[in-house]
């Protein structure tokens, strides 16, 4: 029998079972596609993300690829102004004890996979779960081949619409949140030489913002820029022509303008989250990540609070023994529930208040970012990147 099932090989999936690995413990990695990979490009990570990979043991390897930021800049897109821009070094690292980072998510994936062979995790590929059976002392993932892994827990780590998630609470589909993101990568050395810099750069408009920063130690400079425009039907990863992404942002200055038209390759996808939810298990079932609690990435804080997880779940299991782990999910589930849920209402919320305003509400916007100092902007976000026990905010 396996101590561990994680279903979903995933960054938050591999994490969990790195976390939970230990001699003598079985740990088994379901991953339904044929290889295990990431999907997407950049991705940020906060201090408090470094603070997880360094508890997993490969918080070195990750920054080897990654490129620290400098500074978080908010520009008006229309205007090319600069509105507000919150350093990230110096007093910033003092206060949180890491840096903010970018990343290509390979960059990420990969060190967390390579940590599972190490730790002689078994990672299995073509096995999509279909359901789990759970019986005294065990719990049994059925496949779509009709294997069946048995394990003393399982977790579910496969995504927004994850099928452990389906069964455990069959709350339907994810809530599509109307806005569509196009997404391309470009060599750095054809950006303009004035945005070469380490910095992550967030140009808003009337109902649109635009997002660049480098990634892959700074060779390729990763560029996603969203209109809010009430799309309704979920999208994935399309390939779409410059010529509609061009045309679908008439509205932005010079310099953004610029950048955008050195894209190529283009994808696109209309975003989707979940409200909170207080329920993450059922008896040995837990859910972690994006199948727990899938947020909009306006808060940058998607991946990092799946590491989060995956860190509490494993310290919490531990050296558990059987009996033990439906109590120990539940205080797993008790003490990630609240933060996370305030990640994702923040995210949400970002998205509709900070990002998209037009008129006087971005006139307001834009003078209440340009008051504020760098400690203010700390203090802001101090319960989300200052954390290191991971529970409930206010903890830092």
């Amino acid at each position: 029998m396996k101590d561990l099932i994680v279903v979903g090989g995933g960054i938050g999936g591999l994490a969990a079972a790195l976390a939970a690995a230990r001699p003598g413990r079985k740990v088994t990695v379901l991953e339904r596609h044929d290889v295990y990979g990431e999907l997407g490009a950049g991705i940020q990570l906060g201090p408090n993300a470094f603070h997880a990979l360094d508890r997993l043991g490969v918080g070195v390897a990750v920054r080897a690829r990654a490129v620290r930021v400098d500074a978080l800049r908010f520009m008006n897109g229309t205007s090319d102004t600069e509105v507000a821009s919150m350093p990230l070094t110096g007093a910033y690292v003092r206060r949180f004890r890491n840096p903010y980072a970018v990343v290509h998510r390979v960059d990420l994936h990969r060190p967390l996979l390579d940590a599972c062979r190490d730790a002689g995790v078994d990672l299995r590929v073509n096995s999509r779960l279909v359901r789990y059976e759970q019986e005294a002392g065990s719990v049994t993932a059925v496949l779509d081949d009709g294997e069946r892994v048995t394990g003393r827990a399982l977790i579910g780590a496969d995504g927004i619409r994850s099928a452990v998630r389906a069964q455990l609470l069959d709350d339907g589909e994810p809530r599509v949140s109307g806005h569509t993101i196009y997404r391309s990568v470009v060599p750095m050395e054809a950006a303009p030489p004035q945005l070469r810099r380490n910095v992550v750069t967030l140009w808003a408009g009337p109902k649109w913002h635009f997002v660049h920063y480098p990634i892959a130690a700074g060779e390729f400079l990763n560029m996603a820029i969203t209109r809010d425009d009430g799309a309704r039907e979920a999208v994935a990863g399309v390939p779409v022509s410059d010529e509609r992404v061009l045309g679908e942002f008439p509205a932005l200055g010079p310099c953004a303008r610029g950048l955008l038209e050195l894209g190529r390759d283009w994808r696109t996808w209309v975003l989707c989250d979940r409200d909170p939810v207080t329920t993450w298990t059922d008896t040995r079932v837990a859910l972690l990540g994006d199948a727990a609690h899938p947020m909009l990435q306006y808060a940058a804080q998607g991946a990092c609070q799946a590491l989060e997880d995956a860190v509490v779940l494993g310290e919490l299991l531990g050296g558990a023994a059987g009996e033990d782990v439906p109590q120990l999910l539940e205080k797993y589930a008790a003490a990630r529930r609240e933060r996370t849920a305030r990640a994702q209402w923040v995210a949400r919320e970002m998205g509709e208040r900070l990002y998209h305003p037009e008129g006087r509400a971005a006139r307001e916007r834009d003078a209440m970012l340009g008051s504020l100092s760098a400690d203010e902007m700390y203090d802001a976000v101090q319960w989300l990147h200052g954390e290191r026990n991971f529970a409930a905010p206010g903890r830092g």
